[in-house]
């Protein structure tokens, strides 16, 4: 169970989970390989994946970091803030633009077949693109600058005088992306619901 230790290990394992429960469930439903719709399916997965990573992460940061960082002091940010932020803000904004992408891939896709609920995931997709743009516009370069003069007043720089503002606007794109995201899930879990 060694593989369980290690976050990529255990994704890896998952995804071989996957694969050996998918070939059982068609032996057992009795669908063919070739009956399957192989690229909506795995440009699906792949959506849902990114956009739990991207969401999950979201919601760290809304409803339990920026709570946690305002906690510690000056020395203990210092830390904290250098060897957390840039790993959790690299899988936020590449589970934000991987989301995205395979939405956009996968809303043409299913459209182009004929599917339903077209405005409803328009309205979803939108929420999401807007999101997207706050996440590589605003609280990543916000972001960045902030990890930068934390790293730097390790080394006894003082901070910069604007890195409270820089952290205030993070925060408040963060803030509109957590509102946004409430009905951007009712509309992308609704659309093929209404039709």
């Amino acid at each position: 169970m060694k593989f369980l230790e290690d976050p990529i290990q255990t994704m890896g394992a998952g995804f071989a989970l996957a694969v050996v429960l998918i070939v059982v469930y068609l032996g057992l439903s009795g669908i063919g390989a070739g009956e399957v719709d192989w690229f909506g399916v795995v440009i699906r997965w792949i959506h849902f994946l990114a956009g739990i990573t991207w969401i999950g992460l979201l919601y760290f940061f809304n409803l339990i970091n920026a709570a946690f960082l305002k906690s510690l002091d000056g020395p203990t940010k210092n830390v904290v803030i250098p060897r957390l932020m840039p790993v959790a803000l690299n899988w936020f904004r590449h589970g934000a633009t991987v989301t995205v992408v395979a939405g956009v891939i996968l809303y043409g896709y299913m459209y182009s077949k004929g599917g339903t609920g077209a405005v409803a995931l328009a309205i979803g997709g939108l929420l999401g693109i807007i999101m997207m743009g706050n996440v590589h516009g605003i609280i990543w370069p916000n972001q960045k600058k902030i990890i930068a003069a934390v790293t730097a007043a390790a080394q006894g720089i003082p901070a910069p005088p604007e890195m409270a503002q820089w952290g205030r606007t993070a925060l408040l794109a963060s803030r509109v992306n957590f509102m946004l995201s409430i009905p951007m899930l009712f509309f992308m879990g609704a659309g093929s619901h209404f039709k």
